[in-house]
C-alpha cells in the first residue's frame, strides 16, 4: 500500500499532514489544525486532480490514519496520530 507510486503521495500527504500550516495555505471556513485540510489543497499540493486526492484520502481515512470532518460543503482530514503510533509500533514488532 505504502510501497508503490500511490504510496509515495500517501506518504507525502501524511507528512504534509503533521504540519498543516507549513504545507497548506490558510482556509477560509476552517482550522488546519483543528478541522483539517480540504481535498482541493491536497490535490493542488500534489498537482493532480481532485478525484485523485480524494481517493488517496479515503484510502488513508478507511485506514484509519486520517479522520474526515465535514465543513460546510467540504470533506477536511486530518492525522489521527493514535492510529498512526499503532500502526508504527505495529511494524516495529516486525510484523
Amino acid at each position: 500500500m505504502l510501497r508503490t507510486p500511490a504510496g509515495d503521495a500517501r506518504l507525502r500527504i501524511l507528512e504534509w499532514l503533521k504540519d498543516p500550516v507549513a504545507h497548506f495555505p490558510r482556509q477560509r471556513h476552517a482550522d488546519l489544525v483543528t478541522d483539517g485540510v480540504c481535498a482541493d489543497a491536497v490535490a493542488a499540493k500534489l498537482g493532480v486532480p481532485r478525484a485523485v486526492a480524494r481517493t488517496h484520502l479515503t484510502l488513508l481515512t478507511n485506514l484509519g490514519m486520517l479522520r474526515a470532518k465535514r465543513v460546510r460543503r467540504r470533506v477536511h482530514y486530518r492525522r489521527d496520530e493514535v492510529r498512526i503510533a499503532e500502526v508504527a509500533r505495529i511494524f516495529e514488532k516486525g510484523w
